[in-house]
């Protein structure tokens, strides 16, 4: 039985600032990365014209197979190769009603994901020296299952503690539980995600010449990896 003179219990957790008896405090804890990209992307364009459609086809499929060979050639160095959009179109004369055609146009889209970026730069620089070949890139990122996302995640719950003890001890008190963790935007119902970072693009075009160009050497792009939490905790009534 309660006493009469007790202080009242309030078992109401859901309140969302706290009560008197278990005020509460809530803070957001941020962490930002530096860190060497794990993967780099590029785009290849090859293209081919022809004044009929079957040998507009024939180049682009010699093409194709050339830049896809190449690429292959490179073994573990190449995590990821990928055939995008093909498209042959027919390009009509400006003057007239009738529809003659001029030339067919025909491009494959091709995506490719390295990890070693010593031979990144040589394969652009071959796939650019290649007949109406086009090369866009690279693009830096980090692996979605990145050590580097955790170790941020860490930092940012951290810092969310750290600043959560810094209010308490103002107050002359101290932390005593957990309330809730929570990534940024988690409470919503569109949750807003940082925008994705080291993308830069450089483009090649392809050049016909007698001896190999030397290859490129791209300096790789640091990635900013970004965690952020909303923590709240109760604290020990202070002594004001």
């Amino acid at each position: 039985m309660t006493h009469p003179t007790d202080p009242p219990t309030d078992h109401r957790t859901d309140l969302p600032y706290g009560t008197p008896h278990a005020p509460r405090v809530a803070v957001r804890g941020e962490a930002h990365l530096e860190v060497d990209p794990e993967l780099a992307r590029i785009g290849i364009t090859v293209t081919a014209r022809g004044t009929d459609r079957r040998s507009a086809l024939d180049d682009l499929t010699r093409r194709n197979t050339t830049v896809l060979d190449l690429v292959k050639s490179y073994g573990d160095a190449v995590e990821n190769l990928q055939t995008g959009a093909l498209s042959i179109t027919p390009e009509l004369f400006r003057h007239g009603r009738a529809e003659r055609v001029r030339a067919y146009h025909g491009s494959v889209h091709i995506t490719a994901e390295l990890t070693d970026f010593t031979a990144l730069g040589e394969l652009t620089t071959r796939l650019a020296d290649l007949e109406l070949t086009r090369v866009d890139g690279p693009w830096w990122a980090l692996r979605p299952d990145s050590p580097a996302h955790g170790e941020a995640r860490r930092l940012a719950v951290k810092e969310a503690v750290q600043r959560a003890r810094e209010y308490a001890e103002a107050l002359g008190t101290r932390l005593a539980a957990l309330v809730e963790l929570a990534d940024l935007g988690a409470e919503t119902a569109t949750p807003s995600y940082p925008p994705a970072t080291g993308g830069t693009r450089m483009a090649f075009a392809a050049a016909t010449t007698e001896s190999a160009a030397p290859p490129l050497d791209l300096e790789p792009q640091r990635q900013t990896v970004t965690a952020q939490v909303n923590a709240r905790f109760t604290m020990h009534p202070p002594q004001l």
